[in-house]
C-alpha cells in the first residue's frame, strides 16, 4: 500500500495529466475553428495521450491498494492569439508537468518508495519528449513568422513532427 504523502502527490498528478487533456482538447477546439486542420489533429492526439497517462496512474494507485481520486476540472482557456500563443502555452504547461513529476521522484526518493519511482521513470522520461517536441514545434512557427504560406505548410506538417530525444538514445 502507497503511504498517505505518496499516494496524494500521485492523486495530485492524476490532476495535472487530466487538465493536461482538457487544456489540449480547449487548444484542438480553438486549432480547429480557426482553420487550423492539422494543429487540431495533433492536439485531439494529445488530449487523448495525456489522459492515457492519467489513466496510467489511476490504476497504478488502485493496483497498489490506495484510492485514485478523479478531480473537477476548471476550464481552461479556450482562446488564443495565434498558433505560437497556443504552443508557447503548450511548452509552458509541459515545463510545469515536468516540474511535478520531478518533485514527485523526489517525494519518492525520500519516503524510499522505490517502486513507485521506478514506476514514475517512464514518465520523466516521457516529459523529456514532450519538452523537446513543444520547444522544436516553437522553433518552426518562430522562423514562420507570420507568413501565412509558411502557416499553411506547418498546419499541414506538423501531425508528422516528431523529435527524438536524448533519453530515446539512450535507450537504444
Amino acid at each position: 500500500m502507497l503511504s498517505k504523502k505518496i499516494e496524494a502527490a500521485l492523486n495530485n498528478q492524476i490532476l495535472l495529466e487530466s487538465e493536461s487533456s482538457q487544456i489540449y482538447l480547449a487548444m484542438a477546439c480553438w486549432a480547429e475553428t480557426n482553420g487550423f486542420d492539422g494543429t487540431s489533429g495533433f492536439m485531439y492526439a494529445h488530449s487523448d495521450e495525456e489522459r492515457g497517462h492519467m489513466l496510467k496512474i489511476v490504476k497504478y494507485v488502485n493496483e497498489r491498494g490506495s484510492h485514485a481520486v478523479i478531480p473537477q476540472l476548471p476550464q481552461p482557456k479556450h482562446d488564443y492569439k495565434s498558433l505560437l500563443e497556443v504552443f508557447e502555452n503548450l511548452l509552458e504547461h509541459e515545463v510545469a508537468v515536468t516540474n511535478s513529476i520531478n518533485e514527485l521522484v523526489f517525494v519518492c526518493l525520500e519516503a524510499r518508495d522505490y517502486t513507485t519511482h521506478n514506476f514514475l521513470q517512464w514518465y520523466v522520461s516521457e516529459q523529456t519528449e514532450e519538452e523537446a517536441l513543444a520547444r522544436t514545434i516553437l522553433d518552426k512557427l518562430k522562423m514562420i513568422g507570420n507568413d501565412k504560406g509558411g502557416l499553411y505548410l506547418f498546419d499541414r506538417d506538423v501531425e508528422s513532427i516528431t523529435v527524438t530525444s536524448a533519453t530515446s538514445l539512450q535507450a537504444q
